[in-house]
C-alpha cells in the first residue's frame, strides 16, 4: 500500500450480501460521498447456509460496481475490527433500516470500540424506499415468484435466475 493510499480515507462496509440489494448499493454510494474508498467486506461464515457461495457473492458485487475503482470487494472471517485494522480502514460503515436494527448495531459498535478504539463505526440510513429491504426478504419474494425489479441490481436478478434454473 502506497503512502497516498494509506492517507486516503477507507471505510469497510461488512455483511453477507446474499445477495447485494439496492439498499446495500445506496449505503455504498452514501459511503463514497464521505470516504475516498469503500471496501465491501463479505463475511465468510460457515454456520450460515447462503444461497450464493462466497466466490459468487464476490463476483456479483464486483459486477455491480464494475467501473467504480473506489469500491473494492474482499472477504473476511474473524473479528471485523481486526480485518479493518489489517486493511488500513479507520471506519466501519453500517446501514440502519429501522429502529429494530439499532440495538444490535449499537452493541456491536460499542464492542468494536472496546476491542479497537481507533476504528470508528458510522451509521448510515438508506433511502426511505429501501428501509424495509433485506437480502432474506428479496430471496423469499423471488423464490415465491414475486417481482424484485428495483429491489436489487439487474445483475443480481440474472444471477438469481441462473441459480434457480441450475437447480431445476
Amino acid at each position: 500500500m502506497t503512502e497516498s493510499e494509506r492517507s486516503a480515507s477507507l471505510a469497510v462496509f461488512p455483511g453477507s450480501f446474499d445477495p447485494i440489494t439496492n439498499g446495500h448499493a445506496d449505503i455504498i454510494r452514501r459511503g463514497l460521498s464521505v470516504f475516498d474508498r469503500v471496501t465491501v467486506a463479505i463475511l465468510v461464515n460457515q454456520e450460515k447456509k447462503p444461497l450464493f457461495s462466497v466466490e459468487e457473492r464476490v463476483r456479483i458485487v464486483r459486477e455491480v460496481w464494475e467501473g467504480e475503482p473506489r469500491v473494492q470487494v474482499d472477504t473476511f472471517s474473524g473479528l471485523l475490527v481486526d480485518y479493518a485494522t489489517r486493511v488500513g480502514a479507520s471506519v466501519i460503515v453500517r446501514g440502519l433500516r429501522a429502529i429494530s436494527d439499532f440495538e444490535y448495531e449499537f452493541q456491536m459498535a460499542l464492542m468494536n470500540r472496546r476491542l479497537k478504539p481507533r476504528v470508528e463505526t458510522v451509521f448510515m440510513m438508506p433511502a426511505e424506499k429501501y428501509s424495509y429491504l433485506s437480502s432474506r426478504l428479496v430471496k423469499e419474494v423471488f423464490e415465491l415468484g414475486g417481482d424484485i425489479q428495483g429491489l436489487v441490481p439487474d445483475v443480481v436478478i440474472r444471477h438469481l435466475r441462473d441459480k434457480r434454473d441450475a437447480a431445476r
